[in-house]
């Protein structure tokens, strides 16, 4: 690894050749496949793409946008580099160049080594990865249209009923989506100055909460873990909602004391119109005070027994003049926010608890677990996905997950849910997660009318195909088979600086079989995982790397080096290097 100055106009380092000249720098390469650059959705190889870190919000088809990236590539070649800055930069990969424009006084790092040498140095510039609990690796059951105690003493009675195993349930409208730290209908008298709430202060008779705390205590005999919703903003309200007094408390502390990102003129910065939560500040994490004030708020919630937050949004900056109380401004913050907001709430939370955020920059290894934001449940998202999380991998995001089948629009095929199921068995994190009956923004996405929730039981019943919660129990229980092996993967990740998704490429970057395939992966060290892409395939070709490899179902040997045909009997293509024969009882 080497730290190169501004200054430095022509060097060479490992196999390229580099010059800068001002804000432009040129490196002079032979390689076949560029990978990281954050959680790039259109692409797992870069060459012949030009990319701009920059963190944007898009609700689905995401393309060449993404809400995490970072200024960090590797080659095949054995050459890597890391623009220090949180500014925006511009990454163009050539035939046989590579072009990047960056601020004048940015200093670059450079890699030279194997994938694995040069992901675990750029991991080590930030620290080293967070270990999340072992829980996280059971399934997570989500649907934002759970908004009252009863819908989750409805849900851990079905998973009773059906036999499905869940260690993570996660609430999105669980709070008055004013202040997001108060549960929906408590009554309490509202405090100004920016002091906090306790519990003490609520009464939840009434409320569609009736009674938190018990709630907490019951999904925890149960085995599941519970985490809130968070939205890092003092929300503007539209007219047709209610008046929520505190949140108005709130907004005018924010205001007199600037724990809020300002103007230049020391005004609030306001989310423009246009974007999500138009009109809204945005908490300043830089600032103590603020950190203070936030998050006394939301200490309650952890006496409670809240084991964690699901950190949405942080795409708030949209303006290079912002001003942040640390002296940085708009032009960092456009990327650094939703790092400095994640961080925040890591610290928050402490261990044993756990943070799962769309967005993020450079070094999210140490904001544990992540997902990949919002898609419809259509079938080129599922590609969409399988891309994001295999270049999140090559970046060093280690702990990663997406909504299987989408979560907007209309439900997803039972075809599409089936594939999504599958996959996701085989990824760090696998969720199922469901937007609001109608759609989240019915005026330019409609939704699906009536019950939409994409649990296994929904689904089975809306299409009137009992014998399809039969095929999902099984791989939610092959799912709980195989958390001993997700937990001793993660544990030796995190040790090692290494992604539990891994690309061929970052494993074979010498085979070029290895670098031009980008819909297969390694899960940990033994299992080689190729996801059904295609509507109803029950076959596909997998290209399996030098040794022999062993179903994963049957425990039949192929050697390696070679293309197969692989799949069917209801299963998706699956190989194992230790022999080892998955029981199917």
């Amino acid at each position: 690894m080497k730290r190169v100055s501004c200054a430095t106009k022509e060097l060479s380092f490992g196999p390229a050749r580099l010059r800068r000249e001002g804000n432009e720098l040129t490196i002079q390469l032979t390689y076949r496949g560029a990978y990281g650059m954050g959680e790039k959705y259109d692409s797992l190889n870069q060459k012949g793409r030009t990319v701009v870190n920059q963190v944007q919000e898009q609700f689905c088809f995401q393309g060449d946008r993404t809400y995490c990236p970072t200024p960090f590539f590797w080659t095949d070649s054995g050459f890597g580099l890391y623009v220090d800055t949180c500014e925006t930069t511009v990454f163009t990969f050539e035939e046989d160049r590579i072009r990047v424009t960056l601020p004048e006084q940015a200093e670059v790092v450079l890699f030279a080594g194997t994938p694995e040498e040069m992901v675990r140095e750029y991991m080590g510039l930030f620290g080293s990865a967070v270990l999340p609990p072992e829980w996280v690796f059971g399934v997570w059951a989500s649907a934002n249209r759970w908004n009252c105690q009863k819908d989750v003493e409805a849900l851990l009675e079905k998973l009773e009923r059906y036999d499905f195993p869940a260690s993570v349930v996660v609430l999105e409208a669980w709070s008055d989506e004013a202040t997001f730290y108060i549960w929906n209908g408590a009554k309490y008298t509202p405090v100004p100055d920016g002091k906090a709430l306790s519990e003490r202060d609520f009464d939840f008779s009434g409320s569609p909460w009736p009674d938190p705390r018990g709630m907490i205590e019951r999904l925890h005999k149960a085995g599941l873990r519970l985490l809130l919703w968070q939205v890092p903003v003092y929300k503007k309200q539209g007219e047709d909602e209610l008046p929520n007094r505190q949140n108005d408390l709130d907004r005018a502390d924010a205001a007199e004391r600037n724990l809020c990102v300002t103007l230049p003129d020391g005004s609030p910065y306001t989310i423009p119109e246009g974007n999500w939560f138009a009109g809204s500040m945005v908490p300043d994490f830089t600032n103590p005070a603020t950190v203070e004030s936030w998050f006394a708020k939301r200490q309650y919630l952890l006496d409670m027994g809240v084991d964690g937050f699901k950190t949405d949004g942080g795409e708030f900056i949209h303006c290079a003049d912002a001003r942040f109380h640390d002296g940085t401004t708009g032009r960092e913050g456009m990327n650094r926010y939703c790092r400095d907001y994640t961080e925040r709430y890591r610290d928050f939370a402490g261990p044993g608890r756990v943070i799962f955020s769309r967005a993020g920059f450079s070094g999210q290894h140490t904001v544990p677990c992540h997902w990949a934001g919002d898609q419809q449940s259509q079938n080129r998202e599922l590609a969409s996905v399988l891309r994001a999380g295999l270049s999140a991998a090559a970046s060093g995001i280690l702990f990663w997950g997406f909504d299987l089948g989408g979560f907007a629009g209309p439900l997803p095929s039972l075809d599409l849910y089936r594939r999504a199921t599958q996959m996701a068995c085989f990824c760090p994190i696998m969720q199922w997660h469901s937007e609001p009956d109608g759609g989240q923004f019915r005026e330019l996405m409609p939704g699906e009318a009536g019950n939409n929730e994409r649990s296994p039981w929904n689904m089975a019943e809306r299409y009137g195909a009992p014998e399809f919660l039969n095929e999902m129990r099984y791989w939610h229980k092959l799912r709980e088979k195989l958390r001993p092996y997700l937990w001793s993967t993660a544990r030796d990740c995190v040790r090692d600086s290494k992604p539990m998704l891994r690309p061929l490429a970052y494993v074979w970057p010498e085979d070029p079989a290895a670098v031009k395939c980008e819909d297969a992966y390694l899960l940990g060290d033994d299992l080689l995982v190729a996801p059904l892409l295609e509507e109803n395939a029950v076959f596909r070709e997998v290209y399996l790397p030098e040794g022999v490899w062993y179903d994963f179902f049957t425990g039949v040997a192929y050697q390696g080096g070679r293309t197969v045909t692989a799949g069917g009997n209801g299963k998706l293509p699956v190989f194992t290097r230790n022999g080892w024969k998955w029981n199917n009882g």
